[in-house]
């Protein structure tokens, strides 16, 4: 149980600066329908946040994966220099083509009107590649504090930009408009400036983490990269497949619906801030990786390895349910919220519970893929993410078309479950893990019919009161049933097992 203790420690700590960065990232998306009324406003943006993580696969090219599984067998110091060499020298290549091929990305992504933006992503994939090692490395030493610091630091600072360019500023300069800050401040794309927020806040991190840096040896063992090379390249595949199953909607979309410029615009804006309503999924499956990848990596050489993967899962898969009911019971406050200045926001806010399903199925699947790393079967995950990808541009293509967000969102549903199951079925053929598989599947029916009956019950009596109140009637029964279900594993874990427990007299 230590281990598990330790995984869930870790991953609270991890857990903190992903839910702020995610968190706050996502307060200042969502802050969008504050400020803009129109929905089509944000549109370019949406690309350029839909295209970084496509070229972050590239500039990374596996090697926070590879790090830590060559930990285990190579001397850690000399592996961390080898691979920071190989990745500082790629990542001044792949910014200067960048550089040179501007042009030709801003109008292929459709960033035609705003060019500029491009060079923006630039700036935070040079320093945000630049901090991968760094990051992999206080994960694989066990120093989440650390971690959780420079990463909320960095965000903190982005939010501070954005919060001095788009509301500080503009309002001093109303009673002093001779003042030196308008040489700084061009109010003509006020959009402009949650990028640049963005590029101050990867510059920060950089500068926090520079003991890390300071901490390289100048030395760069060939063979050694040659090998890890080998076992990372099938994980850019994986890589830029699971961009495309995740960002392609987005990327696509207002390319391939049938609407005129401006509507479809509008369509993708509020398209792209319905996918971040999914935060809390995104956050839970987000901290458990940064944990869960060196834990396993860890504890592969144990003796009861397997069943250790089988219990992380199913908790993981317990507080996903958790995250669903929150998402979809309380659906209705969260539209809410997000129609303040314009109701346009909430359109298609039906679709919110079906892509936090889907990456419910992505995060199993992230549970799942330990047997592919570990018994240096990478190609399998590529293949198995590459049909995935397919499968996205498929239905994308076919959907998007006659059912907009529906069918964007179908896509993504329906990718993340194939990729699961495939998954499953190759990992227990070559690294058989004792999953709870009926128990988890049915919880994972149990949340989505209690979201169901949620919706049906609206149906009868539609108000402020009976919504809220008959969603915290469904949580609530779904906490005392899991915890009359698992009470003997909640008895285990620190803190809350001691409330499970009954007294002796």
């Amino acid at each position: 149980m230590s281990g598990i203790k330790k995984l869930a420690g870790q991953t609270l700590w991890y857990g903190i600066p992903t839910i702020a960065n995610r968190f706050l990232g996502y307060l200042m998306n969502l802050s969008l329908p504050f400020i803009f009324k129109q929905p089509g406003t944000t549109a370019d943006l949406t690309q350029v946040y839909a295209i970084i993580p496509f070229l972050n696969v590239l500039f990374t090219y596996g090697m926070e994966t590879a790090y830590f599984r060559f930990s285990q067998e190579e001397k850690r110091r000399h592996l961390y220099s080898t691979l920071s060499f190989s990745i500082f020298f790629t990542t001044i290549l792949f910014s200067i083509c960048l550089y040179f091929f501007r042009t030709d990305i801003s109008n292929l992504a459709g960033l035609d009107q705003h060019p500029q933006y491009v060079m923006w992503m630039c700036w935070i994939l040079f320093f945000d590649t630049l901090a991968t090692l760094p990051f992999a490395r206080l994960r694989q030493e066990g120093r989440p504090r650390k971690y959780a610091f420079v990463r909320v630091a960095g965000i903190v600072m982005t939010i501070f930009v954005v919060v001095l360019f788009l509301g500080i500023f503009p309002r001093y300069l109303q009673t002093h408009p001779n003042s030196v800050i308008r040489f700084i401040y061009i109010d003509t794309d006020p959009i402009s400036f949650y990028l640049l927020g963005n590029v101050c806040g990867s510059i920060f991190t950089f500068l926090l983490l520079w003991k890390e840096f300071r901490d390289l040896r100048l030395e760069f063992d060939i063979a050694l990269w040659k090998r890890v090379m080998r076992y990372s390249y099938p994980l850019i595949i994986v890589g830029l497949g699971g961009m495309v199953n995740d960002m392609l909607s987005r990327l696509v979309y207002r390319h391939v619906v049938d609407l005129p410029r401006a509507e479809a615009d509008k369509e993708l804006g509020v398209f792209g801030n319905l996918y971040r309503l999914a935060v809390m999924v995104t956050v839970m499956i987000q901290a458990f990786r940064m944990a869960a990848e060196p834990f396993f990596f860890n504890r592969s050489k144990e003796e009861n390895a397997q069943q250790i993967y089988a219990r992380v899962m199913k908790f993981f898969v317990i507080a996903c349910c958790f995250m669903f009911l929150f998402i979809g019971l309380y659906r209705d406050v969260l539209q809410w919220v997000i129609t303040r200045k314009s109701r346009e926001w909430g359109e298609g806010m039906y679709i919110v519970p079906i892509l936090a399903m889907g990456n419910i199925f992505l995060g199993i699947y992230y549970n799942l893929s330990i047997w592919y790393k570990l018994t240096n079967k990478n190609m399998y995950g590529a293949v198995i993410t590459f049909t995935g990808a397919v499968i996205t541009i498929v239905i994308n293509i076919l959907l998007i078309p006659r059912l907009h967000y529906f069918g964007a969102a179908l896509a993504t549903f329906s990718c993340y479950l194939f990729m699961m199951i495939t998954s499953y079925i190759y990992g227990q053929k070559y690294y058989p893990v004792p999953y709870a598989k009926k128990k988890l599947i049915a919880y994972l029916v149990i949340v989505s019919l209690l979201y169901l009956l949620h919706r049906g019950l609206l149906m009868i009596s539609h108000n402020w009161l009976f919504d809220v109140g008959s969603a915290t009637i469904l949580l609530a029964l779904f906490v005392i049933f899991i915890s009359k279900i698992e009470r003997k594993e909640f008895q285990r874990l620190p803190f809350f097992g001691k409330y499970l427990t009954p007294k002796v007299a």
